[in-house]
């Protein structure tokens, strides 16, 4: 089950847009909160690899994407979903876009305002319709 991970890799993406530092406590401590077995924190850690990798990159092109909000706009759970979903679109093989799609959506139903999941699907529509997918 992937989705306990994705939640885990959405947590430790959005601290870091508050302390530049990701540290391993936190990581650690959100893991075990979670109660993520050796699978799910494999698969997190790599979510969590792609977009601090890719950041720059990803944040220019959600720039780009986020029509009439520049990326310093955007609610800091939004940007996370956005940037963990477009990392998992596309640098991680075998995840289809609209399993990405519809995991950021739901997390942001679950963690974000109202009008959230309808802009995240969005941005994230425009991102695979663009080519941005693998």
């Amino acid at each position: 089950m992937r989705s306990k991970a994705r939640e885990c890799a959405f947590k430790i993406i959005y601290a870091s847009i508050f302390h530049a530092e990701e540290g391993d406590s936190l990581r650690r401590g959100v893991y075990k909160s979670s109660m993520l077995d050796e699978e799910e924190r494999e698969y997190s850690d790599l979510l969590v690899a792609s977009v601090f990798e890719h950041r720059e990159e990803l944040t220019r092109i959600l720039d780009e994407l986020s029509v009439g909000f520049s990326e310093k706009r955007l609610f800091p759970v939004d940007k996370s979903l956005l940037l963990m979903a477009m990392a998992e679109i596309r640098y991680i093989e075998g995840v289809p876009a609209v399993v990405a799609i519809d995991e950021a959506v739901g997390l942001a139903k679950k963690y974000s305002t109202e009008k959230s999941a309808g802009f995240v699907n969005g941005v994230l529509a425009a991102f695979i319709s663009g080519g941005n997918n693998k």
